[in-house]
């Protein structure tokens, strides 16, 4: 005979999810907060999507392809049409890696970087309450003993979808090469 108890409830994305996915959250000596977040690439990079919409109206922005070593930056560029850059690079992206994009304003910042983790930093503590509403666990005060951890490895080959995927944003937003 075999005791069962409740099956324990799951949703498809707690099932399918790769890793550990959550966040630290930290305070720097200079008031400034830093959260770095983990969870796996398509997650990412759709974080990194939807928690745009926190920023600014306009806002400066570098893409910096380090597959092919190249980089573009602007100013003032308005959210609406990064939001739509991002969105069309979301599967090459993901698939991919290999491309740091950074959006900035003069009090937020966030940074995807090129092994797709997730970097967001401010002069307020916004970012914790905001990761917290995504449904990821705050790791700050204990590490899971599996983080995945900073500078995990990317395949540094080249890749002409994503490269193409990365000019076009770079020609609709109007950037100018570094």
């Amino acid at each position: 005979m075999i005791f069962r108890g409740r099956a324990p409830e799951t949703t498809v994305w707690q099932h399918f999810r790769s890793g550990v996915e959550g966040f630290v959250f930290s305070q720097h000596d200079d008031g400034t907060y830093e959260a770095h977040v983990s969870a796996n690439a398509e997650r990412a990079v759709d974080l990194l999507y939807t928690l745009t919409e926190q920023l600014p109206p306009a806002v400066d922005v570098v893409l910096d392809d380090r597959r092919a070593a190249r980089a573009w930056t602007g100013k003032d560029i308005a959210l609406p049409d990064i939001r739509d850059a991002i969105a069309r690079m979301k599967f090459p992206l993901g698939t991919y890696g290999g491309i740091e994009i950074t959006l900035y304003s003069p009090d937020d910042q966030l940074t995807l970087t090129p092994q797709l983790e997730l970097y967001a930093y401010s002069r307020s503590d916004r970012w914790l309450y905001l990761l917290q509403s995504q449904g990821l666990n705050d790791y700050s005060t204990s590490l899971p003993t599996h983080w995945g951890g900073r500078g995990q490895p990317w395949d540094r080959h080249s890749s002409p979808i994503l490269s193409d995927a990365i000019e076009g944003a770079a020609r609709r937003l109007a950037l100018r090469p570094l």
